[in-house]
């Protein structure tokens, strides 16, 4: 049995969804902490990017083009960063994209386009880095679920699913390979200030308006930096955390979840439509 901390310097991180956000954050403070790491995106600009700032402190850095719903793709990742490495000690699946629409209106095509990143990027990850990973005498995994993995606010039936199932996938691979140098982290971030809701696709029924109305509540209270989650998600891993809750809304939300399991979200609506002047999740009945 292995027990104490994760040791993250002079290890190897393969990020996925490495060119922005929380990707980027977490690259770069692994760097700091001294891993090399190998970073995955589909957009090559920001892999750069990303890229140049890791390697300002003096570690191995290599950039993986790779769209993470294409199990191939990723399989040649895993190949690929352990040819340039030698081998990989910390997997982080993070790459993620939002939909917004209920769920009436969604496509069946939106659901295919947001699971194939969100939950199959992260199972193609975990299937073609686990080999790798088992071969190291300490290893671990970072999946980045949400707090819509925890509660699930209307409007959001695509994303909170890929998150429920990434939570799910995560505690049973967790329990699977509890008391071995294997650890498994499930990360819940609340509301970060990326550009996940900018970038997230809407249905056709959805008015502009509306759009800019629901990125306007997103920025009102997503408070916490990319760099601050990063450095919960580190000291997760330093710490072999099973769980990390990111931000006092996340941490909030759980907790109110747990309390009232089935009418948490009238509470959460009620709160922000008189904090923030404007309807919350769904429509007025």
């Amino acid at each position: 049995m292995f027990d104490g901390m994760t040791t993250i310097r002079g290890g190897v991180a393969a990020i996925t969804g490495a060119a922005s956000g929380i990707g980027r954050a977490v690259a770069v403070r692994l760097a700091r902490e001294g891993a090399a790491v190998a970073l995955c995106d589909v957009n090559v600009a920001g892999l750069a990017s990303t890229a140049q700032l890791a390697a300002a402190h003096g570690v191995r850095v290599t950039e993986h083009v790779t769209d993470v719903s294409d199990r191939a793709q990723v399989e040649r990742f895993a190949r690929d960063a352990e040819s340039a490495h030698g081998r990989v000690t910390v997997l982080v699946n993070n790459a993620g994209v939002g939909v917004h629409g209920t769920f009436a209106d969604l496509r069946i095509e939106d659901f295919e386009w947001l699971l194939g990143i969100n939950y199959w990027g992260v199972l193609y990850g975990m299937k073609a880095f686990l080999p790798l990973l088992l071969r190291q005498p300490e290893a671990h995994i970072v999946n980045v679920s949400s707090i819509f993995g925890i509660v699930a606010p209307p409007g959001q039936a695509a994303y909170a699913s890929s998150k429920f199932a990434v939570r799910g996938l995560t505690e049973v691979v967790r329990h699977e390979y509890a008391g071995t140098s294997l650890h498994v982290t499930a990360v819940h971030p609340g509301g970060i200030d990326t550009n996940i809701v900018a970038a997230a696709r809407y249905d056709d029924s959805v008015p502009a308006a509306a759009r800019a109305e629901y990125a306007r509540r997103f920025t009102a209270v997503a408070r916490t930096s990319p760099d601050q989650a990063a450095d919960a998600i580190v000291r997760g891993v330093l710490r072999n955390k099973p769980r990390v809750l990111i931000g006092n809304d996340a941490r909030g939300l759980d907790l109110l979840q747990r309390l009232l399991p089935g009418k948490y979200w009238a509470v959460v609506r009620a709160y922000y439509d008189r904090h923030l002047d404007a309807p919350v999740g769904g429509r007025r009945r």
